[in-house]
């Protein structure tokens, strides 16, 4: 579908119409939008005032197409410029301001493209930079010129011409003209001369030579080259012996004649058969001449296996090869010196020469048509620009004989894909990782920990590790999975990243470590559910605390709650309190009653509602008595001693007691004291049976289902997302401490621990494989006969291995099979035909050339050849060529013997062979007549004796360059190479092997194939690598005592260095000066086992005299043990040296029985308690009661209440926290490294530095800041881990003894405090030594000329089989048989072997060898080349032998070919020193090297040196420096301008008489010549020797000259002359440069 439009003149739209199969016929709407329209359309009201248009605006429409809207602005304008009202213009003139137009849509640029021409010649820039002069007079080596080309918008449809506007809307316009570059002319370059040959005659006048030869031949209309020879006569000074002949003859040959066959017609003259001899020149060069310029390109040969298994075989190609033998002549010719020719027997003397010979007829050689061209070899899209190469070839179908074409390319090579924009992103290879493997802590043991320790109770911080692989990512702009595994490829092909890491740190949890608190005290008797008591049994409990338990452990710490059975529990206790002092009812003594307080507690003493308690409440009123003046007094209560048994047994049961005393004894008419048995109470405590209980729980089970609990699939765990939640189940079991599990009930059930708890349930994993990697290579060629099947194999690799349930790993990660049944190579021999009998030139022609003679003599037999294969079936040649190895020869020389030819027997056999070394013989002797003829008995030509030396199997073997490093033998297998984290370790050290090279030679010293000297071409010796030895430390010492004899403080442990790391072995651990490594450890040391344990004191004694009552002050005593603290109440006592002296309480005391009628009061209470920082000036106090008051009230009470000061450390004490040192970090027991703590325990000091219990700080109200443990790591010693070795790589060379074969390894962690790396990551080993076959094509033999002196020849060249060591020319090649180097014919084919050539007779005009060729030269600018091709010249000079031949000789020739890596070369003018005024000029190449031609003939500096003006003074002469000067006895006399007047005779020189008539000369001057006369008399001369002006003359006349501008100056402004007056200057004698010597002439 397209578009047509109707334009009008205007632009403007008259009609649209579609129509199919046109693309926007008449886009030139868009230069509505583009063109710029007039702004100045003026149509004329009056000749005032006229209308003005604006430009067209912008084409706007909603959609693209015919529909947008162009619109301008229209204004009113004065002739004079200024704009006004529209009113004044004519309305109907007014022109349009708005219109449709076409609107340019992104499509439309597929419609329009830019068509563009090549580029036209390069035209020389005429002028550059405004200089008038044209370039090429300085051109150095290329001028700049100008480029142009076409450059049109054109429809895509049918590509005609549209305006340019259209295409730059869419994209910028091509350049239409570019700079480029016109190279100089450039002329032929030569080398110099060589020196002048030797004369051409030995006696008399002859002729030399010398030549040159081109170094650059002319290019771009450059100067042709010059002779390249120049001939001078030469004359020796010894004359000639008179009489001699003057001339020399030489038998001079021409060049064979093409071979041709003997049935032609010969055509008859004059009843005699001639020969054509005709030869022309140019079938001389292309007889042999072929090099054809496609072997100069000489390709790479990519020697790939095209299936050439040609399906061609039907007669395309031939069968068999027939060779036909013809005949050659040539002429043959007496020439005499001069150039004439002379009669042949001049030449010849006994026998004639050879004019014919039988010849083999020539066949080019032939090729089949080329293959199709191979894919390209890029085929994707790479980073780099290079391109790809595609190939094709073609066989050899016929080889070519006798002097045919040889052949052409067989391969051909062509970029392909250059550009490559249309091709596929190449893949992106990166490294992949498997997961991690186990968590292992054994590479973290050194060698001692190995050996001792338990492998499967290790935990604590290890190392994992993890395979990493290459795979190829798709490409990013083809759609695929994130998640698709890919497949794994060779590692080289990521070689250019870094692999990700291959190691890590891991842990394995440790057992739980629990540090725990003392138990407390037994609880009261409680039920196990206050809340819902049962029952009249009940629990006493006992608790301890964890103080620090170690991290992330499923274990838990052992049972932290005890209890023991107890009859009548109460959790709610009624409590009572007194309140008041008893007051009496009636009296102010006797019986009355006390109030007291009843509340109800709990066991932990909370005040409870009085609900909770049980029964009802005690009373809150009680009776009491008040003693009277005459009463006995007895003391409260003293508070219960220590139960003696802390459980009951059968046989014992817990007792204690308490007491009161008597405080007054009673008067008359008193109350009488209690009886001593009722001042003392007992009662039973700790009457529960010794069986203590408590829950003991198994570790958690695994993580299991739960069915009870239907949860989704996902759910989250911490904010984690987990497989699903599973529980735990544990047994929970109640024990009786030292009997084993009971029932339940007996343990509380409201400390009994959870059994069931929730977990996260592992999730499946299914295994993960990668796909398979790709079948290794197989043979693409064919496979020989009798080889075993090659194999291919793949792998995969796990990535992930199951767990949990999920999908099992595969059992096959590497697969091997062998490759797809390739062709056998198929089997082809050449079968040869019988040789046929010896042909010879025909009689005919014989007869011709020398008359009649006997049909005998040299010539050729040929035989034919075929091709067979494995049935014998005939087979293409084709075939043969390929598969059945050299061919065998159809051509050899024969001879027909003539009637004077010498007889011979036939060869005898040869002698037996005796051994190596020896040689074998056979014989022949001469028959009848030939032993008496004399050229018959010379055994140079007829040997009668042929020796050959006898083969010999011996060979002898060498070791040959050094030994490889010790190798260690691989414990890799096939396939374990797949498996997952073989964990083997990789052994270091031990037995091994080193390899060392062996040669093989035989008996001649010629390198042979190593597998006859040995089995695998190497000398092989266990070698051994010293085992790293790890540093060794002894065992742990014993624990130290506690560093802190009261209290905490640590204990410390220590290891010593036994043995020092060696070899690379883990390094020791940091030491301390006394090489040891300690571990310390909290511990705490109890401040005082024992302690004092008092009895109650005794009865007040009083010693009463008399009957007096027994009052007053008495003496009572108490017993005092010392006993170990925390047993109960009956313990034996133990030594009192034991307990704290200082400590002791007092045995005996003062005490005071009140008398009747005293006042009694209580014993002391308590001290009340000072501050807490015992403030100096503050007191305590402490009071007492009035039990009974005195009798009379004048006897007064004693004191009720005491006061003291309170002192530090005497009356007060303070009390602080202390922690101890912190300990080593701690790890569990059986980890090795990692995540640890360290711990400090806490003191409770007080202020005299005694420590006591912690409950002390903690009654005073101290806060524990002290945090008592905190995370610590060790860090783990790491040794060095190292990737596998890689495979061996390829032998460095294919032959020879410089073959290295080299693995690498790298590493995968460097070694932290454990072994260190090796050095060596990579190893080399001799590869056997092969020997080096090659054909060795020898130099260009001189030319030969068969059967004359001079005259067309040949000369060849040799192909000879060598061997060599591969580090030639250390070992030069020998040579070997042809057969270990191939097919000798074949290689010849390639090979130019016989070149014609030209040996001159004396006397002949002829051209020289070709010279060798120049270096490679490039075209350049300013030093810089702009082509990548270079030149390189020779040539060929005439050479002249006699002057009289000058007419015959050919002219001197030069090529040119194309060379790489060419040079820029300049060329600059050089010249030598001045002598005489004269020197050499010379051009040089920048290399140093004299030339002829190349630089410009116009900056050519002068060889002779004139004078200007020329010296005409008499006894003037020009001096060396370009200027006149005077003879010698003569000193120059010059001219205020620097040149020579005249000469004057030197005074005190004795001149001769001609000096004497210039000296008069000079005195009859002129006068102005006298005042410069006296300048030479002048000691301070303004003249030099040399006849210039002196500098500081120069600088007198400056300085002379801005006085004088100084003085004019100043004279001027002094004297500012009112109007100017013309005064004529003084005269002056004009300062200039012309030469004014000779005005005096």
């Amino acid at each position: 579908m397209g578009w047509t439009m109707i334009l009008k003149d205007d632009f403007g739209v008259i009609a649209w119409t579609r129509r199919a199969g046109n693309y926007l016929s008449l886009f030139l709407l868009l230069s509505l939008f583009s063109i710029p329209v007039q702004s100045d359309i003026v149509f004329h009201k009056d000749h005032r005032f006229s209308w003005k248009a604006g430009q067209w605006g912008q084409c706007i429409g909603e959609e693209c197409g015919s529909g947008g809207i162009q619109t301008r602005t229209i204004w009113c304008v004065h002739t004079e410029g200024w704009t006004t009202h529209h009113s004044h213009c004519q309305h109907m003139d007014k022109p349009e301001s708005q219109r449709h137009c076409f609107k340019v849509c992104d499509w439309h640029q597929d419609l329009f493209e830019w068509e563009v021409s090549d580029w036209g010649s390069c035209v020389l820039v005429p002028f550059f930079s405004n200089e008038l002069k044209l370039r090429t007079a300085e051109c150095i080596t290329a001028q700049h010129g100008i480029q142009r080309r076409q450059v049109h918008c054109v429809r895509t449809s049918n590509r005609t011409t549209v305006t340019l506007r259209i295409c730059e809307f869419f994209s910028q316009k091509p350049p239409v003209e570019q700079a480029c570059l016109v190279p100089c002319p450039q002329d032929c370059v030569v080398s110099d001369f060589t020196s002048w040959s030797s004369c051409s005659k030995t006696c008399g006048a002859g002729l030399q030579h010398r030549t040159r030869h081109v170094l650059a031949t002319p290019m771009y209309g450059g100067a042709n080259c010059p002779n390249l020879t120049e001939t001078r006569t030469c004359s020796s000074p010894v004359n000639c012996p008179a009489g001699e002949d003057e001339y020399q003859y030489s038998l001079k040959v021409g060049a064979w004649s093409e071979c041709r066959l003997p049935h032609h017609k010969d055509a008859l003259l004059s009843g005699r058969t001639t020969v054509d001899f005709s030869t022309s020149s140019s079938e001389n060069n292309t007889v042999m001449l072929h090099t054809p310029a496609s072997h100069r390109h000489s390709h790479h040969n990519h020697h790939q296996y095209h299936n050439h298994h040609h399906a061609h075989v039907h007669n395309k190609y031939p069968m068999s090869w027939e060779l036909e033998v013809g005949y050659q002549t040539r002429q043959v010719r007496c020439t005499r010196s001069d150039g004439k020719n002379a009669m042949l027997s001049l030449c010849t003397e006994d026998k004639s020469p050879l004019t014919y010979q039988a010849c083999v007829m020539p066949k080019d050689c032939q090729t089949s048509d080329w293959s199709l061209w191979s894919s390209c070899s890029k085929t994707c899209r790479s980073t780099d620009l290079s391109p790809g190469y595609r190939l094709r070839s073609r066989i050899m179908t016929q080889i070519p004989v006798g002097g045919g074409k040889r052949c052409p390319v067989l391969e051909e090579k062509e970029a392909c894909n250059i550009m490559g924009d249309l091709l596929p992103n190449c893949p992106r290879y990166v490294w992949r990782a498997t997961d991690w493997g186990e968590c292992r802590i054994l590479p973290l043991l050194s060698q001692q920990d190995r050996r001792l320790a338990n492998i499967s109770i290790l935990c604590g911080e290890g190392i994992q590790t993890r395979k990493t692989y290459c795979v190829q990512v798709p490409d990013d702009s083809a759609p695929h999975h994130r998640k698709e595994v890919s497949r794994p490829v060779n590692a080289r092909l990521c070689a250019t990243e870094e692999p990700p890491s291959a190691v890590q740190h891991c842990s394995i949890p440790c057992q739980n470590h629990c540090l725990l608190s003392q138990w407390s005290t037994w609880g009261a008797c409680l039920h196990d559910n206050c809340k819902e008591p049962q029952g009249k049994k009940g629990f006493r409990q006992r608790r301890r605390e964890v103080h620090w338990e170690s991290s992330s452990s499923p274990e838990t710490c052992p049972h932290l709650v005890e209890s023991i059975p107890c009859e009548d529990p109460a959790c709610y206790l009624w409590q009572v309190q007194q309140e008041g002092s008893c007051i009496p009812n009636k009296h102010p003594c006797g019986p009355g009653t006390a109030v007291q307080n009843v509340t109800c507690v709990s066991s932990e003493g909370e005040d409870l509602p009085i609900t909770h308690c049980a029964g009802d409440p005690p009373p809150t009123e009680v009776i009491c008595e008040v003693a009277c003046t005459a009463d006995c007094v007895v003391g409260s209560w003293s508070s219960w001693s220590p139960c003696s048994h802390s459980c009951a047994t059968k046989t014992s049961e817990g007792r204690q007691s308490r007491t009161r005393t008597v405080l007054a004894i009673p008067g008359k008419e008193g109350k009488e004291c209690p009886t001593t048995p009722a001042l003392e109470e007992w009662r039973v405590c700790n009457n529960h049976p010794c069986m203590v209980f408590y829950w003991e729980a198994s570790a958690w089970g695994p993580c299991i289902e739960d069915t009870s609990m239907n949860l989704n699939k996902t759910n989250f765990w911490n904010g984690t997302p987990t497989c699903a939640v599973g529980v735990q189940i544990r047994k929970v079991s109640c024990t009786k401490m030292g009997v084993g599990s009971v029932i339940s009930k007996r343990c509380p059930d409201s400390s009994r621990p959870e059994t069931v708890r929730a977990c996260l349930l592992p999730c499946k994993k299914d295994c993960i494989v990668t796909p398979f990697s790709e079948w290794t290579a197989c043979p693409s060629t064919c496979i020989p006969q009798n080889t075993t099947a090659a194999t291919q194999s793949r792998y995969r690799t796990i990535i992930q291995r199951s767990a949990n349930g999920g999908q099992e790993c595969p059992d096959t990660l590497y697969e091997e099979r062998e490759c797809e049944s390739l062709p056998l190579c198929p089997v082809y021999r050449w079968r040869t035909h019988k040789w046929h009998s010896c042909s010879l030139v025909p009689d005919s022609v014989r007869r011709g050339l020398t008359g009649a003679g006997e049909a005998c003599g040299n010539g050729l037999e040929t035989r034919g050849v075929s091709c067979v294969g494995e049935s014998s079936e005939s087979a293409n040649m084709t075939e043969c060529l390929r598969w059945a190895g050299p061919m065998p020869p159809q051509i050899r020389e024969c001879r027909v013997a003539c009637k004077d030819d010498c007889t011979l027997t036939a060869w005898s056999k040869f002698s037996e062979c005796t051994g190596c070394g020896t040689s074998t013989t056979r014989k022949r002797s001469l028959t009848g007549r030939s032993k008496k003829k004399e050229h018959c008995l010379n055994e140079k030509l007829y040997p009668l004796e042929e020796t050959e030396t006898c083969p010999c199997d011996e060979f002898l073997s060498q070791p040959y360059g050094n030994w490889s490093a010790c190798i260690l033998p691989d414990p890799s297998v096939s396939g374990s190479l797949q498996g997952w984290m073989s964990h083997r370790e990789v052994k270091e050290c031990g037995q091994g092997l080193r390899y060392r090279a062996v040669a093989c030679t035989d008996q001649q010293g010629h390198l042979v194939n190593p597998t006859l000297c040995t089995d695998s071409g190497y000398m092989v010796e266990i070698c051994h690598i010293p085992c790293p030895l790890d540093c060794k430390l002894s065992d742990w010492s014993a624990w130290s005592a506690c560093s802190a004899s009261c209290g905490s403080g640590l204990k410390i442990r220590s290891k010593w260095l036994r043995e020092k790391a060696f070899n690379g072995g883990r390094p020791c651990p940091k030491l301390d000066l006394k090489n040891q490594v300690y571990e310390a450890m909290p511990c705490h040391s109890e401040c005082s086992q024992f302690e004092w344990r008092m009895e109650p004191w005794s009865i007040c004694t009083i010693n009463t005299v008399d009957d007096l009552p027994a009052c007053g002050e008495g003496v009572q005593s108490r017993k005092i043990r010392c006993v170990k603290k925390r047993t109960s109440g009956e313990a034996s006592s133990v030594e009192d040296s034991l307990c704290d002296q200082e400590e002791m309480p007092p045995r005996a005391q003062v005490c005071f029985l009140a008398c009747p009628n005293d006042c009694v009061v209580a014993p002391w209470g308590s001290w009340s308690n000072c501050s807490l920082q015992c403030d100096q000036g503050t007191t305590r106090n402490r009071s007492r009661r009035i039990l009974r008051l005195p009798a009379s009230e004048n006897s007064a009470c004693p004191e009720l209440v005491q006061s003291e000061p309170c002192i530090l450390n005497s009356t007060c004490f303070t009390y602080q926290y202390r922690v101890s040192d912190w300990s080593t970090c701690q790890l569990s027991e059986n980890a090795i490294c990692g995540q640890g703590s360290r711990l400090h325990l806490l003191d409770c000091i007080r202020s005299d530095g005694k420590i006591v219990e912690l409950q002390r700080c903690e009654q005073f109200g101290l806060i524990n800041k002290w945090r008592l443990s905190e995370s610590c790591v060790v860090e783990c010693p790491v040794s060095c881990i190292l990737s596998d070795w890689s495979p061996w790589a390829d032998c460095s060379h294919t032959c020879g003894s410089q073959g290295l074969t080299v693995r690498t390894r790298r590493v995968l962690q460097e070694a932290h405090e454990g072994r260190p790396c090796p050095s060596q990551l990579s190893q080399t080993k001799p590869c056997p030594i092969r020997p080096c076959y090659l054909w060795l094509l020898s130099d260009w033999s001189t030319c030969a000329v068969e059967g004359a002196e001079c005259g067309e020849g040949f000369r060849r060249r040799n192909l000879s089989c060598v061997v060599h060591w591969g580090d030639w020319p250390e070992s030069p090649p020998q040579p070997v048989e042809e057969e270990l180097c191939g097919d000798k014919l074949r290689q010849q084919i390639q090979q130019e072997m016989e070149q014609p050539c030209f040996v001159p007779c004396p006397g002949d005009c002829h051209l020289t060898e070709w010279s060798s060729w120049s270096s490679c030269q490039l075209t350049c600018l300013e030093g810089r080349s702009f082509e990548t091709t270079g030149r390189q010249a020779r040539s060929r000079a005439v050479i002249i032998q006699v002057m009289e031949n000058q007419g015959s000789c050919p002219h001197q020739i030069f090529e040119t070919q194309p060379c790489k890596e060419g040079k820029c070369h300049s060329y600059q003018w050089r010249t030598g020193g001045w002598n005489n005024n004269e020197r050499t000029v010379w051009c040089q190449r920048s290399d140093g090297v004299n030339v002829t031609g190349g630089c410009f003939p116009q900056k050519r500096p002068t060889t002779v040196r004139h004078c200007h003006p020329p010296c005409t003074k008499p006894f003037s002469h020009c001096t060396p420096s370009g200027v006149c000067g005077c003879e010698k006895g003569y000193t120059e006399v010059m001219t205020t301008h620097g040149f020579l007047d005249y000469c004057t005779r030197t005074p005190g020189v004795d001149n001769n008489k001609k000096a004497d008539v210039k000296t008069n000369s000079g005195r009859l001057k002129p006068g102005p010549s006298q005042a410069q006369d006296l300048f030479s008399e002048w000691t301070l001369r303004p003249v030099g020797p040399d006849g210039r002006v002196k500098l500081w003359v120069y600088a007198v006349t400056a300085v002379g000259f801005i006085l004088i501008l100084f003085i004019i100056a100043l004279s001027f402004l002094v004297c500012k002359p009112s109007k100017t007056t013309k005064t004529s200057p003084p005269p002056q004698k004009p300062l200039t440069l012309a030469y004014d010597g000779d005005m005096d002439m």
